[in-house]
């Protein structure tokens, strides 16, 4: 369904004899399961996240901004490196106005009406907080679709629906579909090998710390999704699965020290934002990797690692905390099993899969910084 603004457009656009590029009304199922009627190419559209960038960057590289009239105010806190490389090149980004979110009920329905959206866009854990304050019904009434998608509370599962109905979406199927084939041969070099040569007595312990150092508490970390699953694809046994029942949790120090876990994998970040001064990982796109080297060894020394075997052997390692929240969770599941089964993986180089990645779809330059190890290669 498309807003009155784009009905007007269209209709003096017809009044002056052009007829080129008219919508065609679709009916897609979005990652709730549910159907949506709505008329693509979307002209218009608010994203509920903004971090939904890293999909329509990877769809539309040349401007990912094309038709984003507003969007959470999330990217420039949870992911400022990438956030200031985006506004670097497309500085418009910094005069969308911004919401709150859907989940810690501040969105703001008449602004987002004022703007006149085809679409707002999703992400899938939302869904419960926007049905329970009425925001689908309030959008319902004034003409403007929620669609959902999913890449985070099951990535594997879920990013690659995801990118093909964003591909409907914005009439971007080619370059979805491009994108996924990159995607599930870059997975395969992994899978495939794991599944062939890994019995499962040869998969080494790994503890996920998740954003490690972000508080002084331990440990937050990922049950049987997400990194979770990352580390038993990578050929990993994730000791949190069982302990775990969803995608994120907390495992106290006892169990981190029972499981003596082989590696350690702190997912890190740029974190000021929400803890200035912090004693987080900084890896990232340009990271500073002796200062990320220097706080990842600072956190080998907390009760919870005390004397466990990847201190011993140093498989401490720290990766991008964002792979956990986009579409290149691939390259992370490279670097762990890289780390996990060296030997396996000689010929596999997950900075020049990072490298392709930005070359052929990303609208950023590549950047080195993403992972670091105490158990340097």
């Amino acid at each position: 369904m498309k807003s009155h603004f784009s009905k007007v457009l269209c209709g003096t656009a017809l009044a002056l004899g052009c007829t080129t590029a008219l919508a065609e009304q679709i009916t897609v199922t979005d990652i709730a399961g549910r159907e949506v009627t709505l008329e693509v190419p979307v002209e218009r559209m608010i994203l509920g996240e903004g971090r939904q960038i890293y999909l329509l960057g990877a769809l539309q590289p040349e401007d990912p901004f094309a038709g984003v009239v507003g969007w959470r105010e999330d990217f420039s806190q949870a992911d400022p490196d990438n956030y200031a490389r985006y506004a670097a090149r497309f500085p418009e980004l910094e005069e969308l106005p911004t919401f709150g979110g859907f989940k810690d009920g501040t969105f703001d329905v008449e602004q987002a009406a004022s703007l006149t959206p085809d679409v707002v866009l999703m992400n899938l854990e939302a869904k419960e907080a926007t049905e329970d304050a009425a925001y689908d019904e309030k959008l319902a009434e004034l003409g403007i679709a929620i669609v959902y998608v999913d890449f985070r509370e099951d990535p594997l599962r879920h990013t690659i629906p995801s990118m093909r109905l964003l591909g409907q979406l914005l009439g971007e199927e080619e370059d979805a579909a491009a994108f996924i084939e990159f995607s599930e041969t870059q997975m395969e070099r992994v899978t495939q090998v794991i599944e062939a040569e890994v019995e499962a007595g040869e998969r080494p312990s790994v503890f996920v710390d998740r954003a490690g150092g972000y508080s002084e508490d331990c440990c937050m970390s990922f049950g049987p999704g997400n990194f979770g699953e990352y580390v038993e694809l990578a050929g990993g046994e994730n000791i949190a699965k069982d302990i775990i029942p969803t995608t994120f949790g907390t495992l106290n120090p006892e169990q981190i020290l029972a499981a003596n876990p082989e590696h350690v994998v702190v997912t890190g970040g740029s974190g000021d934002a929400y803890v200035p001064g912090g004693a987080w990982v900084g890896v990232g796109p340009g990271a500073d990797l002796d200062a990320a080297h220097t706080k990842l060894e600072a956190l080998t020394e907390r009760t919870a690692m005390t004397g466990i075997d990847a201190i011993e052997t140093g498989n401490f390692h720290a990766i991008w905390h964002q792979f956990y929240n986009n579409p290149y969770y691939f390259v992370a599941v490279q670097r762990l099993a890289k780390w996990f089964h060296p030997e396996l993986f000689t010929d596999l180089d997950p900075e020049a899969t990072m490298i392709e990645l930005h070359e052929r779809f990303l609208p950023v330059e590549y950047e080195p910084g993403y992972w670091v190890s105490l158990n340097e290669e």
